[in-house]
């Protein structure tokens, strides 16, 4: 049995029309022979009706006061409504179907409510399904504890469900159906000449996730590196073959594409640099700081930490907080809002000489001043004013070539 895994996004089910595409999809990989798990996303996004955002408002509405389990019974709703849609109107055009919710497809998660980790899958109740000829259609987002309460993934979770999934069936593939052709260079919003990736890594993928590219979720790629399954990503909307996510070199030579250090550029507006300076003779003074913020649940990034003092990032939405807080700890905090933060990611970076030179040419260029950067085997990370951002991005985006 050769099992193909699916996923749908909120777009992609967010309309009749939409979703006569993704029956147009499943029917194609029919034809081709495979067995499909099709796993789906909530339908479209805020203000739609069952949008996991829209169902969060309600609740905001309603008090703002629902314990975390009760908040993922609410949750959980959205994808089961899209399954047993889909599921309606596959049967209804002769296409024989079965739909089910996260715990019925055997995805056991822990009871971290609202952010559950997927702790096994029973990999029989699909198979069951497949055996029989059914195209199994499973609410994503979703799984269930040992004690049968409902629990979601987090943002995202869906991707996780497919490759989880597609992991405990050892499929021969995972298709994440999008609103894009595949992962591209930059955000086209953006960059006007952003490129679509025929081919990534596991790395490169989980790095442009990570540093502001939401087209899937990093700890999806993760659980399919782990597995060895490659990923598609691929539009619903038209028929573009998408970006191939794997490590396998013979996968990769089978696509037209140019050997490169740099892969994708990746932002985060929203930051907030925070500069704390030590008192004299505090010799604790750095880790009063940063346990101050993991206290209050703070996240932190951009650290650099020197005998003088500490310098650091926080979101925006976290900034006000963070002044107040470190304020009451007797430290004087001086912070500058409204940065973003841009990252130049690529596989081939590690060794080659001269890339940040590249890239503080390229600002310097644009009369854009780096306020702070960092870096790792395969990404380089600068930080700017918000206000100069986009100007950076495509500059950046020129430097290396990408828009050829």
């Amino acid at each position: 049995m050769r099992i193909l895994i699916q996923k749908f996004g909120g777009t992609s089910v967010s309309s009749p029309e939409a979703r006569e595409r993704v029956i147009y999809h499943i029917n194609r990989e029919r034809g081709d022979g495979n067995s499909l798990v099709v796993v789906v996303s909530a339908m479209g996004r805020s203000g739609d009706p069952y949008a996991t955002d829209t169902l969060l408002e309600l609740v905001r509405q309603s008090g703002d006061s629902l314990p975390a389990k009760e908040r993922d019974m609410l949750l959980g709703c959205g994808e089961i409504i899209s399954a047993a849609v889909l599921c309606s109107m596959l049967n209804a055009r002769g296409i024989s179907s079965v739909a089910l919710t996260g715990g019925s497809a055997g995805i056991l998660t822990d009871e971290s409510f609202g952010s559950a980790r997927i702790k096994r899958i029973d990999p029989e109740p699909v198979l069951t399904q497949l055996a029989k000829g059914h195209v199994v259609v499973v609410a994503g987002f979703q799984g269930v504890t040992a004690h049968g309460d409902l629990t979601t993934l987090g943002r995202g979770g869906s991707d996780t469900t497919a490759t989880a999934i597609g992991a405990a069936l050892r499929a021969e593939m995972v298709d994440i159906y999008t609103d894009v052709n595949g992962i591209l260079t930059a955000d086209p919003r953006i960059v006007a000449d952003a490129k679509p990736l025929p081919v990534v890594s596991y790395a490169e993928i989980c790095n442009l996730a990570r540093q502001g590219a939401k087209v899937v979720h990093p700890r999806a790629v993760e659980i399919a590196q782990q597995a060895k399954i490659p990923v598609r990503v691929r539009s619903t909307f038209s028929e573009e073959v998408g970006t191939l996510v794997t490590d396998d070199a013979s996968a990769a030579a089978d696509h037209d594409f140019r050997d490169r250090y740099v892969t994708g550029i990746a932002h985060v507006p929203g930051i907030t640099q925070i500069a704390v300076k030590a008192i004299e003779g505090q010799n604790d003074m750095q880790l009063q700081v940063f346990q101050t913020m993991a206290r209050h649940h703070i996240s932190v990034d951009f650290i650099n930490v020197t005998p003088s003092g500490a310098l650091y990032t926080v979101y925006d939405r976290d900034a006000d907080t963070a002044e107040r807080l470190l304020r009451e700890a007797g430290f004087a905090p001086v912070l500058t809002p409204g940065c973003a933060k841009i990252s130049v990611i690529g596989g081939g970076m590690n060794g080659q000489p001269g890339v940040m030179a590249r890239i503080v040419e390229a600002l310097t260029e644009q009369g854009i001043s780096i306020m702070q950067s960092s870096d790792s085997n395969t990404t380089i990370w600068v930080l700017v004013r918000d206000e100069d951002m986009a100007v950076a991005l495509r500059a950046l985006h020129f430097k290396f070539d990408l828009h050829l």
